[in-house]
């Protein structure tokens, strides 16, 4: 299936070990100017960390008031491990190609080189621009509805729109996607880092202190509902839980670490989950004690008792702030792969990247996309979701059965072997994950289809 494509980075014999590329010349655009091959493992921590933990995790307690404690805090370490274990395949898959002479830098160069080209231009490809600008999307919605509850806070009969502070967030995404290349981004992802820590840590605070407190909720941690809502609402919390630690840009990461990339992704991942560990768990547990079976879909929503604030407001602002500035880093990152593409199609790899020639249509395409998702998380502010049907068929594909059938076609394991028979497991499961999913978020766009309206203002 291996032929040769100027979308990899082929390799000399000398230089196989290392990993250093022969030519940049070989490139093409997307490759060349998005993702620049100069990082270390700890910006692929950062990078990792933005992809994957944001403002999903206000979901977790909502997700365990769903299972209860112990299903929802054994799910949850059990994704933790799997997720681990396939974005490190992932990592050793790359690895392994870069050894042999022919670094992939993107998931759809992988499933070319591997399941065969129609396998990466049909299906991979596609799956994973629509995956990523979703979350594009996702992350404008939730911006303007972050901004929607400050106003709120301090302005409770303010008369403004949801769509109109969607467009005020869709500013600050169309200025930070000029920024021209995946490394460039990685102080703020670092930032971005801090800010999880920071607005987790407010989170945890502010659950401990009103499920301390004398208006504190009464402590229920039974499941709520009929025995077939109890199945569904289980099935919905998996599906959570699942889907927050999705991230879909794994090779895209590994692309910006400098040669030799041998074993720096692996160290990356363990920045990665330390920051996961810390917040999703704290979060979730903090969470789920203070307000049990009535914890909301985002725990925001419990630090408010009918417009009233439990906290202080300058406590809560703090905290969306927070938020804020995070989920422009996350819709940043997820840019970067339509990025690449525009790049690859309507730049000239031959020309200087900051050439009169290479900066108009960078300038003109990537606003246009922060535009059209903008005006889509206006006009559909109903979105999540969408996305979450659309997740279930894409996050959990790319992320947990695609790297397990990788690695198997890759290093053709034994099939008398743990590895072969772990990772046919994981597949396995993660498919029956996807019909789960797939039928919850069905579940949840049909109870809340009264409420769908163009520029509807929830």
């Amino acid at each position: 299936m291996a032929t040769a494509d100027p979308n990899f980075i082929h390799l000399s014999s000398p230089q196989k070990e290392n990993g250093v590329s022969e030519s940049p010349g070989q490139l093409d655009a997307g490759a060349l100017f998005v993702l620049k091959s100069r990082g270390s493992w700890l910006h692929s921590g950062y990078h990792l960390t933005t992809s994957i933990v944001g403002p999903v995790i206000f979901s977790f307690p909502f997700a365990l008031s769903l299972l209860g404690w112990a299903p929802g805090l054994l799910i949850t370490t059990l994704q933790a491990l799997i997720t681990f274990y396939s974005y490190n395949l992932l990592s050793v898959i790359l690895d392994h190609h870069a050894q042999l002479g022919k670094r992939q830098l993107r998931f759809r160069d992988m499933a070319r080189d591997i399941l065969g080209p129609r396998w990466g231009k049909y299906f991979v490809g596609p799956l994973q621009i629509a995956i990523c600008y979703g979350a594009v999307i996702g992350c404008i919605l939730l911006g303007g509805q972050s901004l929607k509850f400050i106003y709120l806070l301090y302005n409770p009969s303010g008369k403004m729109q949801l769509y109109q502070f969607i467009t005020i967030f869709g500013t600050v995404p169309l200025f930070l996607a000029q920024i021209p290349s995946f490394h460039s981004l990685r102080h703020i992802n670092l930032a971005s880092l801090l800010l999880v820590l920071a607005y987790s840590a407010c989170v945890v605070a502010g659950s401990i202190h009103i499920g301390n407190s004398r208006n504190a909720p009464n402590k229920d941690y039974s499941i709520k509902g009929s025995k077939e809502n109890r199945i569904l609402g289980a099935i919905n919390g998996i599906s959570i839980i699942a889907t927050t630690y999705g991230c879909g840009i794994i090779p895209e990461i590994q692309a910006t670490i400098a040669p030799p990339v041998k074993g720096k992704m692996f160290k990356g991942l363990c920045v990665c989950f330390g920051v996961i560990v810390s917040t999703y768990f704290s979060v979730a547990i903090s969470g789920y004690w203070a307000f049990g079976n009535q914890s909301q879909p985002s725990i925001l929503s419990n630090f408010m008792d009918e417009n009233r604030p439990l906290l202080p407001s300058w406590f809560l602002l703090l905290t969306n702030i927070f938020t804020l500035m995070q989920l422009a880093t996350i819709t940043v990152i997820y840019l970067q792969p339509t990025n690449e593409v525009f790049e690859k199609w309507f730049a000239n790899p031959k020309m200087d990247q900051f050439s009169a020639r290479n900066v108009m249509p960078r300038l003109v395409l990537r606003s246009l996309s922060v535009i059209i998702g903008t005006t889509f998380a206006a006009m559909f502010p109903f979105f999540g979701d969408i996305m979450a049907l659309f997740g279930a068929f894409g996050v959990i594909p790319l992320d947990f059965i695609l790297p397990m059938v990788l690695y198997n076609l890759t290093f053709k394991p034994s099939r008398q072997s743990i590895v072969f028979w772990a990772n046919t497991l994981i597949a396995v499961a993660s498919s029956a994950l996807v019909a789960m999913g797939a039928l919850a978020s069905v579940r949840q766009i049909i109870l809340d289809a009264k409420t769908y309206n163009l520029f509807a203002n929830v």
